[in-house]
């Protein structure tokens, strides 16, 4: 009501203002403005009279027109010294200017090469759910909704081979850098290890109570972890099948876990809108970041810094490892980010649930590029989700997979060049961050 009645009112008038602040400062600092002013007098009848008199109603000389309470009399020196005088014209002491700080200024992105999509590979009959390259770099699986894990071959697009043995939605997949194996999770509670040379199960790990949503092998050690619906992660040893450790602390799906070799060796997060930090030897958790507000559906590490992002509908968010402290925010992909991937040159990808990517410069959080994939023949608008982003070995093709039953690959534009797509960065404009 008030609001509504603000432009009503009649106009102030500035007499009226500046006799009411007159009044006001009168009554507040009467006996000092007394004071400055008998000062003032003094000191002008304590000049010399060849001396020249400062401008009218120049205020930085403390003069009658001056406003400040108290006078400030400054005297520069030759070498850069201020020397300030005391009511009687003494030297009072000897001030060394400060430099004024300037306000820090934003890093400029790095250009990168924008991405452009080159190959559509269909073949499942369901939501193409997880990706894994191998490490050859020479073929990929992926696993789908309709219980298969397809090889593909990574440089023609042709599929290879499909394994069956899962009776649900095919959920993680993940290659042993050391041994010819593929591991597989799904909604069916099985985790399974294929042995690619003869594509047959050798190994089960039973132990989950409700579906596993992700995996990730150690790097270095003979480890495998899994996550999902029953709230926990769980790690295997790859050999006897043993369950070393259940990762307990979430108090929802478990939906991203990853591993590196150094602390902290797994992070999970979670639809608790919390990320954990654990300690793989012990089995415990040694750090939870709850500054997500809403569930953290991916997390990736970064492969040369040592740092991780994790996604939320809310922002995606960067973190330095080994106590998970957060550097910064990528806000704008305004969507449910399902997965994160980020690759060797710095170039962070999201993919979210209505088919929108969004390119990101890692070292500034710059939105480079914004992708939405084009609408295959045959499937519904609400199938445009992007379920998983995997970066070749190489980090120059990214692969992605897609709830339209396809996969796409894409990779750099050779063409662009920084003058055909210029870094759009304007460092004056600075947003307003949302925390």
């Amino acid at each position: 009501m008030f609001l509504l009645n603000q432009g009503t009112l009649p106009p102030m008038d500035p007499n009226v203002l500046k006799m009411k602040k007159a009044v006001k400062a009168n009554d507040c600092y009467g006996p000092v403005l007394e004071r400055v002013k008998t000062s003032n007098l003094a000191k002008t009848q304590n000049e010399p009279d060849n001396a020249d008199p400062p401008p009218p109603g120049d205020e930085s000389f403390g003069g009658t027109n001056s406003t400040s309470i108290v006078p400030y009399n400054p005297v520069h020196n030759s070498n850069g010294v201020v020397t300030h005088l005391n009511a009687g014209g003494n030297a009072v002491n000897n001030i060394i200017m400060i430099p004024q700080k300037k306000t820090p200024s934003m890093a400029k992105p790095k250009w990168h090469a924008p991405w452009k999509l080159y190959r559509v590979i269909s073949g499942h009959l369901g939501w193409v759910r997880c990706c894994a390259v191998e490490p050859g770099n020479e073929w990929f699986a992926t696993g789908s909704a309709h219980r298969v894990i397809k090889i593909w071959d990574l440089a023609s697009g042709k599929l290879k081979v499909s394994l069956t043995g899962h009776i649900s939605c095919v959920r993680g997949l993940a290659f042993s850098q050391r041994h010819p194996y593929l591991f597989s999770c799904g909604e069916d509670r099985q985790v399974k290890c294929w042995d690619l040379e003869y594509n047959k199960v050798i190994r089960h790990y039973h132990g989950h109570l409700s579906a596993v949503y992700s995996m990730a092998l150690h790097p270095s050690i003979d480890v495998l972890v899994t996550a999902g619906r029953d709230s926990t992660a769980r790690v295997w040893d790859m050999r006897t099948k043993a369950n070393v450790h259940t990762l307990v602390g979430h108090t929802n799906t478990v939906a991203s876990v990853i591993c590196q070799t150094t602390e902290p060796q797994i992070v999970t997060g979670s639809h608790d809108c919390t990320i954990r930090l654990w300690d793989l030897a012990a089995g415990k958790s040694r750090a939870t970041l709850t500054n997500h507000k809403k569930s953290v559906r991916a997390v990736t590490f970064h492969p040369s810094l040592y740092m991780f992002a994790s996604a939320s509908p809310d922002n995606i968010k960067q973190w330095k490892c080994p106590e998970g402290k957060f550097i910064q925010n990528l806000s704008g992909h305004n969507a449910i980010v399902n997965c994160l991937a980020v690759n060797a040159d710095g170039v962070l990808v999201s993919g979210a649930d209505n088919g929108t990517m969004h390119l990101w410069d890692w070292r500034t959080g710059y939105n480079f590029q914004r992708l939405q994939a084009p609408v295959q023949p045959g499937s519904m608008d609400s199938e445009a989700g992007v379920f998983s982003i995997t970066f070749d070995m190489s980090g120059t093709r990214m692969i992605t997979t897609e709830a339209d039953k396809t996969i796409k690959v894409y990779k750099e534009d050779d063409a662009a060049t920084e003058e055909t797509h210029p870094v759009n960065w304007r460092p004056d404009i600075i947003k307003r961050r949302k925390y």
